[in-house]
């Protein structure tokens, strides 16, 4: 139960640390302290939910469905553009990019987190069929969900905490700019790695 329990810690980590827009989003929105332990909490109940499902066989339904995928990927793409310009208009107007800043809404941020992370095709391969497909070949597969739960909570939670640590010492509007530039970049690479796959499938 416990080596089943590692690898899926193991394995979970690797898909979900790997750098991309869901993971560069709650990263902004922990150091702009907008409502971040809330982001932190509906990712990790989002990837919960996903892994359940990946573990009674909805990925393969999912993947076995081209033209859903082409959709998502589409979908998920527009959407990544458009929160990288959002990343990229703070570039241009640092004067909202203060570390106080506590403008945005719970309702908004709420809504942009499930976004973020629901219309992520990635999310869905990631938690619903790689992790799916993995943990319905080990000996313990309810031991390895939960491992990759465990690593799902303990990343989004403690990425979060370190932006709040670092967040005091990011006054600088130029560290701002920087912060959302690569935000920007890395979400444009999204989109791009997303539309490619088009080609691919």
């Amino acid at each position: 139960m416990w080596g089943s329990a590692v690898q899926g810690l193991v394995t979970g980590a690797g898909l979900i640390i790997a750098i991309g827009a869901q993971n560069a989003f709650v990263l902004g929105q922990g150091l702009r302290r907008e409502h971040p332990w809330l982001v932190a909490f509906i990712c990790t109940a989002c990837d919960v939910l996903l892994i359940a499902l990946g573990g009674l066989g909805v990925g393969q339904l999912i993947a076995s469905q081209a033209t859903l995928m082409i959709l998502a990927r589409l979908g998920g793409a527009l959407f990544l553009v458009w929160q990288a310009g959002l990343a990229w208009r703070r570039v241009l107007y640092p004067e909202a990019l203060q570390v106080e800043r506590a403008g945005a809404t719970r309702r908004g941020v709420i809504a942009t987190t499930l976004a973020v992370t629901l219309l992520n095709p990635q999310v869905y391969l990631d938690t619903l069929i790689m992790l799916g497909a993995i943990g319905a070949v080990q000996t313990e597969p309810a031991a390895f969900y939960a491992g990759a739960i465990v690593a799902s909570c303990l990343w989004f939670f403690s990425l979060v905490a370190a932006a709040g640590w670092l967040a005091p010492k990011l006054a600088s509007r130029w560290v701002w700019r920087v912060i959302d530039g690569v935000i920007g970049v890395v979400l444009l690479m999204v989109a791009a790695g997303l539309v490619a796959g088009l080609e691919c499938s």
